[in-house]
């Protein structure tokens, strides 16, 4: 590991910290959820090609939900966030543009939380490349 990734998961963990005590959640286990799902669908491609979903769903107790909601914070932003950096530092790559999608649900018990991710056949990269193209006109 360099100095400068040494560092930048030093400073990753202190924000994690820093987030887990405003919430009073720790979102650190969240996190390694999302990264043990990454990890454990990544699939190589070619030597050097490792690939993995790019649409992560995350579903949430009521309460669990309502205490990460009612700050104000995005938090599907910030757990997308943590999730790319955990697939740069691995060398992953997307099979289409990352979403991490938060919701409540009914069937998570209290406290807990449920990890899935799949990849949306319906969204390429390539299409939102296209997308954001400027039209000749």
């Amino acid at each position: 590991m360099s100095a400068l990734s040494a560092l930048e998961t030093a400073l990753e963990n202190r924000w994690e910290a820093l987030w887990a005590r405003m919430s009073g959640r720790d979102p650190l286990e969240l996190v390694d959820a999302l990264r043990r799902e990454c990890d454990s669908n990544a699939v190589v491609c070619r030597a050097g090609r490792v690939m993995v979903p790019n649409a992560y769903d995350v579903e949430l107790s009521a309460p669990v939900h309502e205490e990460l909601t009612r700050r104000g914070d995005s938090v599907g932003q910030v757990l997308t966030d943590r999730l790319a950096r955990h697939a740069a530092r691995n060398g992953y790559e997307w099979a289409g543009p990352l979403t991490v999608h938060v919701r409540r649900s009914a069937e998570v018990p209290n406290g807990r939380y449920r990890v899935a991710s799949t990849v949306m056949r319906h969204v390429s990269a390539v299409g939102f490349r296209r997308a954001a193209q400027p039209v000749d006109g």
